[in-house]
């Protein structure tokens, strides 16, 4: 049950491929764009293209596409973020999650949700991700790796020597190696990894390719009754995976939005709304919430520059900053009550 196919992007496959023809990819890429616009399946068509031993790679039909299609190809490597694993597992285990997550998303033909707030790319993923760049490739000319939502990689203050080696990874690639990162939240990503790729922005899918994902029959059973391609199409707005979820991202961003409401409330607001973020065991929820607030706070910042609202975009600016430094105590075994407090003060002294 392989992947489906890429729907649309066909102006950046065609680019990429004309850049591969004349040996002028280059080794390092970040694409970016909106979420659920397809970045993931973009970088592994371009995977595929590289493993294809076909004609007009990518064939679709050659061992190496089949293999990628399958996400089973051993030069074709998909990272991206997953729960934590308790203790500090050895590269077996990291390598054999990964292998049953990439298998979970195959299965369902490559259609999943977005990671939950408390998954990420953590110290033993990049540990294994430098391994497996060290190792010639096994099948293929040339090895890939794929980082899904990059902006999950977890900073890596208490072992820097990692954090030095995967950066030189992508600086100085080994050879036949390349790497694709994707995000949706290029700002959140390291200064020292965007400055080493070359940024490529994906957009929204057009309307007759979102008519064409519409009609595939693994969707239609994935979404299911209820609703007409045409709402489907208004829904997913150019982003074929904002129909994935979409019920629990609407529930997050209607919290984000009372999150935000209550900056303004006063402390007594601050403290009820802070202490109906749960206890440590709530992490992954309030992480999503983090999230969707992140995203309205980018929504009011470029809202309110186009408008000349210098002072406005600015603290909505500032209140990100702050939102990001909470996202990553999160990961430090921090309680949600507490964070929000203090985001909440933050939010509220900036004005945003």
């Amino acid at each position: 049950m392989p992947l489906l196919p890429l729907f649309g992007h066909q102006t950046l496959r065609d680019g990429f491929a004309e850049r591969w023809r004349a040996g002028q990819l280059p080794a390092s890429i970040l694409l970016h764009g909106p979420a659920g616009v397809g970045k993931q399946r973009l970088a592994l068509w371009l995977g595929q293209m590289l493993m294809c031993t076909g004609d007009n790679a990518p064939c679709g039909e050659c061992q190496g596409c089949r293999y990628a299609l399958a996400g089973q190809h051993p030069d074709l490597h998909w990272i991206f973020p997953r729960p934590r694993l308790k203790d500090d597992p050895g590269p077996d285990e990291a390598s054999e999650d990964l292998e049953q997550a990439i298998a979970d998303r195959v299965r369902d033909h490559g259609l999943y949700k977005r990671p939950g707030g408390s998954e990420g790319i953590y110290l033993y993923i990049g540990r294994l991700l430098v391994q497996q760049a060290s190792l010639t490739p096994a099948m293929a000319r040339c090895k890939m790796f794929v980082i899904g939502d990059a902006e999950r990689m977890v900073p890596q203050a208490s072992s820097p020597e990692a954090a030095n080696a995967f950066l030189k990874l992508l600086e100085e690639p080994p050879a036949s190696t390349t790497f694709i990162l994707t995000s949706s939240e290029p700002a959140s990503l390291l200064p020292t990894i965007r400055s080493r790729v070359v940024s490529f922005r994906v957009p929204r899918v057009a309307h007759d390719d979102m008519r064409r994902f519409l009609a595939e029959p693994a969707v239609r059973e994935r979404l299911g009754p209820g609703s007409t391609d045409e709402e489907r199409e208004r829904l997913a707005d150019g982003a074929p995976g904002r129909l994935l979820g979409h019920e629990e991202q609407a529930a997050t961003f209607t919290r984000a939005r009372a999150f935000l409401e209550a900056a303004h409330g006063g402390r007594e607001k601050w403290l009820r709304t802070a202490f109906a973020q749960g206890g440590k065991g709530a992490r992954g929820a309030f992480s999503d919430v983090l999230d969707a607030v992140s995203v309205l706070l980018h929504e009011r910042a470029r809202t309110a520059a186009a408008a000349g609202r210098d002072q406005s975009a600015l603290a909505a600016a500032r209140a990100v900053r702050a939102v990001e430094e909470a996202k990553l105590a999160t990961l430090q075994n921090v309680s949600p009550q507490l964070l929000s407090a203090r985001l909440l003060r933050q939010i509220a002294e900036l004005g945003a």
